[in-house]
């Protein structure tokens, strides 16, 4: 499918990535780079969590799953087995799968999910990205427990751009339920009401000592810390509907990397990291002998809605000394964390991000742009009949649904990247998702009347080497709240944000052209707007969701379908062998 005027230049990211990587021939290390295999053996184990003993889907027995370790440049190859009784597929969120769209997972968007007894081998390639990802289960809400790190090191003999840190840690923020997640999202589904909440945070799977039936050693996460050594925390919000606040007490945080990619190294106290975002931290630790011998982590929800959340405070420790005992690890005062609601707190911390833009890592901000889009983006209701066998407690008697643009995605039952390989479109997509909303109105002020949305499986069709601009615009329908928007398949520049409706007339001026940071998951301000840019310049279909697993099951979702380009390595090849049939 074609859509808009082509323009072909040299200049796009594509081409940039192909010179880097000829550059990267020449850098030091990178002649051992090398195919790392990893086998992900998908099994039921048992664990308990808050006197909870359940039955949990696991990769290798692991709660949270193994780390996954590759160096820029590598090869990775991890070959998924399931042996449980539900499908499965992995996304490796945030690698740029560059003409690899059949290894990014996203079920039913670049495949059909691994059934219960098949395999599935996941083949790719890391191109032009260091630091920290993290991969999980895309099916269903399984990555409540399906989820790990994926830590990208620079090539062999390529330093950090900041001082090394003389340990490095990955830390997986994630949520935990006492019920089946599973049957939670089911449940709300029937009955087009508000899910059941998480139980509990959590810190590499561990609630801590703040709840009920949590206070043995094991059930906390500490880290022990030597005086004057630094420590480099690679965070990632693995939860499944919270975006989160996080502290030490005593301690300043020295942010150094976002979704991969280093920014300007900036301080701060307090973080707010966004379901599907990575950090990397540096920590220093105190230089002498602290007057405590250990201090709180700690993590707590930041949400504007107006429904029920997982309003509690987990706790890790920060030991400069071993604490004995449940009593020693609950008398440690807590880090002062912002209120749940404190948008001001959040807008502070995500305007200090900015890419580092030197010259080994500059940033290739799309100058001019060919198409822009503008997406309304919030929660809307489906009218009691549009739905069977279920009932209606959302909103005056209403379901709940979400929407970009007014269009509830609808999951297809097959692969849309097979789908568009083998051109075969009817019955499976529309080329048609609408660049703006189809009625304007005032999107943070009082909601329309009518809240109800339409249904798809709408895509927009891009040409290769298109730059794209999107603005997306939170609404009031239904409370207004932040929603961080996730783009498979690219990284992205955060040119612009705000607070209100957006306004070209004036916004536009104020882009950041020069230093925007680059990611892979940005939250739409609660109330307010922000403006990304790429260059579509990888073939496929690659779906954009929020990334609150409750409104993307209610189908807060699109996609781009990016065409081929016309040389032979702007092309998407075939499918593998063992790709899953639907």
């Amino acid at each position: 499918m074609a859509g808009g005027r082509r323009r072909l230049r040299c200049l796009s990211p594509a081409c940039l990535f192909l010179a880097a990587a000829v550059a990267l021939l020449a850098m030091p290390g990178l002649a051992a780079a090398r195919t790392r295999r990893y086998t992900f053996n998908v099994t039921m184990a048992t664990v308990t969590r808050l006197c909870v003993t359940k039955s949990i889907p696991t990769v290798n027995g692991l709660f949270p799953g193994p780390k996954v370790v590759v160096r820029e440049g590598d090869r990775l190859v991890v070959q998924v087995h399931n042996n449980i009784n539900s499908n499965v597929t992995f996304h490796w969120h945030g690698i740029r799968q560059l003409r690899s769209g059949w290894a990014d997972g996203p079920s039913y968007i670049t495949q059909c999910p691994i059934r219960p007894g098949q395999s599935y081998a996941y083949d790719f390639r890391v191109v032009g990205q260091r630091g920290t990802l993290w991969w999980h289960a895309h099916f269903s809400w399984l990555r409540a427990t399906l989820y790990g790190p994926l830590v990208i090191l620079p090539p062999r003999g390529v330093p950090y751009p900041f001082p090394k840190p003389d340990r490095e840690v990955p830390l997986m923020l994630g949520e935990w339920f006492n019920a089946d997640p599973e049957a939670v999202i089911k449940q709300a589904l029937r009955t087009g009401g508000g899910p059941n909440v998480s139980d509990a945070y959590t810190f590499n799977g561990l609630p801590g000592p703040t709840y009920n039936c949590s206070a043995a050693a094991g059930d906390t996460f500490r880290l022990r810390v030597r005086p004057g050594r630094t420590y480099m925390l690679r965070l990632v919000n693995a939860a499944l509907n919270d975006e989160l606040f996080f502290a030490v007490a005593n301690h300043t945080l020295t942010v150094v990397g976002a979704d991969a990619s280093y920014v300007k190294p900036f301080a701060a106290t307090t973080l707010v990291i966004s379901p599907g975002q990575t950090m990397d931290v540096l920590l220093a630790a105190a230089a002498a002998s602290p007057p405590a011998p250990a201090y709180a982590i700690a993590v707590a929800p930041y949400t504007n809605t107006v429904g029920t959340f997982d309003n509690t405070t987990a706790v890790a420790a920060l030991e400069y000394a071993p604490l004995q005992g449940a009593a020693a690890l609950l008398a440690l005062p807590p880090p002062a964390l912002p209120l749940y609601n404190d948008t001001s707190a959040v807008a502070n911390f995500s305007a200090k991000f900015r890419s580092l833009a030197s010259a080994r890592y500059p940033a290739r901000v799309p100058r001019s742009v060919d198409r822009k889009f503008f997406f309304a983006v919030g929660l809307g209701a489906d009218p009691c009949r549009s739905r069977v066998n279920g009932t209606c407690q959302g909103p005056n008697g209403t379901r709940f649904a979400a929407s970009m643009n007014n269009v509830s995605f609808t999951m297809p039952r097959t692969s849309l990247l097979q789908a568009h390989y083998q051109r075969r479109y009817g019955g499976v997509l529309t080329a048609n998702f609408p660049a703006a909303p189809p009625v304007p109105f005032n999107y943070t002020g009082a909601p329309p009347n009518n809240t109800f949305v339409m249904h798809g499986t709408r895509v927009v069709p891009l040409r290769f080497n298109t730059s794209v601009e999107v603005v997306l615009q939170d609404t009031s329908i239904l409370g207004a709240e932040s929603h961080p928007l996730h783009l498979h398949g690219y990284d992205f520049f955060v040119v612009g944000q705000g607070f209100g409706n957006y306004d070209a007339a004036n916004d536009t001026a104020r882009y950041n052209l020069v230093d925007p940071v680059q990611r892979n998951t940005v939250s739409v301000p609660t109330a307010g707007w922000v403006a990304i840019r790429f260059v579509a310049d990888n073939p496929g279909v690659w779906i954009m969701h929020c990334h609150l697993d409750v409104h993307l099951s209610w189908g807060l979702a699109m996609a781009w379908l990016v065409n081929d380009g016309p040389l032979p390595n702007q092309k998407l090849p075939p499918p593998p062998s063992d790709i899953p049939k639907c």
